[in-house]
């Protein structure tokens, strides 16, 4: 799990930008246990966009929260690296502050999502959804992030487990398609 939290993409690199240019500048922020400047093998050029690694989540948090950054000139755009299988995922790329928590059991209260999703970043509020006629809670909830990186944190952990309580959140946006095509079958049933 750190370690999907630990690697950052960088792009809109300078294409004379090299390993050592970036490595110098991003080692202000943390160590760097992998620095990558990926090319263009047939050109023998840049691409203009590159991996770095911190050894820490917390390295790799502190270099987030001090953009903007210029390299070599050029302002980069720094966020979380994305596995590969995910890279076409219009959902894990969205830039969404609140994600869906399902399958929460009575026990838990927001006051529980506040404080165990905080290690992702600063919780600006949480909610649990109750019934509006009978006040029982319904078994789902919302995290609401203060920016979109503590979110996108969060979801790169499959699996959390608050209380005894598992589950895998997801972002907003891919809670709403699931609940669209959910409610297209409901209605084609009935």
């Amino acid at each position: 799990m750190t370690a999907k939290l630990c690697k950052l993409f960088v792009g809109g690199l300078n294409v004379e930008t090299t390993e050592d240019g970036l490595r110098k500048y991003f080692e202000q922020y943390g160590t760097l246990s992998d620095c990558v400047v990926v090319m263009n093998q047939q050109l023998g050029r840049s691409r203009c966009f590159g991996f770095i690694t911190y050894s820490t989540p917390e390295e790799a948090d502190a270099a987030m929260a001090a953009k903007p950054h210029v390299v070599e000139g050029n302002n980069v755009e720094l966020k979380r690296a994305i596995a590969r299988e995910d890279a076409n995922n219009p959902d894990i790329l969205a830039n969404v502050k609140k994600i869906f928590v399902g399958g929460v059991k009575d026990h838990i209260e927001p006051d529980n999502l506040t404080e165990y999703f905080s290690q992702f970043g600063v919780v600006e509020k949480a909610e649990i959804i109750s019934d509006k006629q009978t006040g029982r809670k319904r078994g789902f909830g919302f995290v609401f992030f203060e920016d979109t990186d503590s979110a996108t944190k969060a979801v790169l952990t499959k699996y959390h487990t608050i209380n005894g309580n598992k589950f895998a959140p997801m972002l907003y946006s891919a809670f709403i398609k699931v609940f669209n095509v959910l409610k297209i079958y409901l209605i084609s049933q009935s």
